[in-house]
């Protein structure tokens, strides 16, 4: 018999990444001939690239219709974005037969912080509405959902009244003339940074601590005589929303009372079991990751990592002492590094580092002293607990 109070469930319930159509962050153009909109999207890439931004394009293949269109198709490339994505209406650009939908899209623009997209072919999670008399939108009404900004043509100086009625708050809305790149672009910049991903820290303390003997994360070291898991998290609330501690399901109940545990749901994989997991647990947030075996750690050092962090980039590591690679156990995930993590996993590699090595980080210098010295051994713990007292 099964209790009629926990009803069986077919599909592991799980929290779902924040993505748009194409992209987490994603806004489409609509309202204006396609040309236009590639223009446009090829000037706002130009002053967006340079700013560290990894813009990539959505579009229709024009080379049958319209003809202005397709001849500016390649603007995209040469203003600098990452990306430009195609249908060719009978196959999509890499020569495959898939069709289109929200869930291949996504995989070819994992690389792009940002998506422009032609609204008059493709949704998008948001959108910028282009009034240009020459292209009506009275018969597109359904689409405009999540309007951001409006973008008027040259001569044209107000909102149409039908606009104006689906639009109830059009008057509050942002405005820019479709010359004004610069200020778009700006306003574009202000509306990602809105949307930065919250820092969540996680202490990675749920090895088995092999090497030492004894479990790594409840040592104590210095004159707190807070165990180590403990003295991490204290760090990382100085610069994270809130923090988490990554361990094994029977850690949970032996940690201090002070401390949020995050069991492993990715088992098996060691330190990347617990990034994973904590991913799993919030898939929109941002994830400091530490690990719970340096003492020597100071939180001018997290303040230093989290100065230097770049959210248009998967991740944010300082370089590991004496190798040229970043170090995996101090590192800023971005939202946009999870499935990242999952595609090396599937082709059989349960290595942070080998995910950062081979993709597009932010590694910021090593810093001075000794601040990334791990402790690993009883031989590194004597030496440790004699030069912290």
């Amino acid at each position: 018999m099964t209790d009629s109070a926990s009803p069986r469930t077919k599909h592991a319930d799980l929290t779902r990444p924040a993505v748009g159509e194409f992209a987490r962050h994603e806004l489409a153009f609509l309202g204006a001939p396609c040309g236009d909109i590639q223009r446009l999207a090829a000037a706002l890439t130009a002053v967006l690239a340079p700013a560290g931004h990894r813009v990539g394009y959505v579009d229709a293949d024009h080379a049958s219709g319209d003809a202005d269109a397709a001849s500016t198709q390649s603007l995209l490339l040469q203003a600098g974005a990452y990306a430009e994505l195609t249908d060719k209406i009978h196959f999509r650009r890499l020569d495959e037969r898939r069709a289109l939908d929200r869930f291949s899209q996504p995989d070819l623009l994992a690389g792009a912080s940002l998506a422009l997209v032609n609204g008059n072919h493709f949704r998008a999670s948001h959108l910028i509405v282009l009034i240009d008399p020459r292209k009506s939108l009275a018969h597109k009404l359904d689409k405009l959902s999540n309007v951001q900004a409006l973008v008027l043509a040259e001569g044209v100086a107000e909102v149409p009244e039908y606009l104006q009625a689906h639009l109830p708050n059009h008057h509050t809305l942002p405005r820019f003339a479709l010359a004004d790149v610069a200020g778009l672009a700006a306003w574009v910049q202000q509306w990602l940074a809105a949307r930065q991903a919250p820092l969540r820290g996680l202490v990675l303390a749920g090895g088995l601590s092999q090497r030492m003997g004894a479990d790594k994360g409840s040592l104590r070291y210095g004159p707190s005589g807070r165990e180590q898991r403990e003295a991490a998290a204290g760090l990382l609330a100085e610069v994270c929303q809130d923090v988490f501690v990554s361990c094994r399901a029977e850690q949970a109940a032996e940690l201090p009372a002070s401390l949020q545990p995050l069991p492993d749901t990715f088992l098996g994989l060691g330190p990347l079991g617990g990034i994973l997991s904590a991913f799993r647990h919030d898939p929109n947030a941002a994830w400091l990751v530490l690990a719970c075996d340096l003492p020597f750690l100071t939180a001018d050092v997290l303040r230093q990592l989290v100065a230097g962090r770049q959210p248009t980039r998967l991740a944010t590591a300082f370089q590991s002492p004496g190798s040229e690679f970043p170090e995996p156990l101090i590192t800023i995930f971005e939202p946009r590094a999870y499935p990242e993590l999952l595609r090396f996993l599937g082709l059989g590699y349960s290595c942070p580092r080998k995910m950062l090595i081979n993709s597009d980080v932010v590694v910021l210098p090593t810093p001075a002293g000794e601040a990334l010295r791990n402790v690993n051994t009883p031989a590194e713990r004597a030496a440790a607990e004699q030069a912290l007292g």
